[in-house]
């Protein structure tokens, strides 16, 4: 058995771009939420306020989810897998996840 490794932000491997993966998932019902990218300081602002932040790779900009719809994601808990370059952020989510309305993102299913 490995050693675990003492949680250092550097420690967390980032892509080129600076960024992660982070999988949002509900922490009551194990339901996966939503994927977004965070990059370090979305994250360090995320663990700062409580709440998810995130970078739009599309707007190039952060942004608080729930900010402009009210439906928040207040965190319970960050996790980060074995190689180190993806998070799972567990949270209460307050309203939907989606854009579309849906409460996760991942409502559509490959038949």
């Amino acid at each position: 058995m490995r050693r675990k490794k003492k949680f250092n932000l550097k420690s967390l491997k980032f892509d080129k771009q600076g960024l992660i993966p982070a999988i949002i998932q509900d922490y009551k019902t194990g339901e996966v939420l939503m994927l977004a990218y965070m990059n370090k300081e979305s994250l360090a602002r995320t663990i700062k306020l409580g709440k998810t932040c995130f970078w739009s790779r599309s707007r190039r900009e952060y942004w608080v989810k729930g900010e402009t719809s009210g439906c928040f994601q207040y965190v319970k808990s960050i996790a980060y897998d074995c190689d180190m370059d993806s998070l799972l952020l567990k949270v209460r989510q307050a309203g939907v996840a989606c854009h579309t309305g849906n409460r996760s993102c991942f409502y559509r299913k490959v038949k």
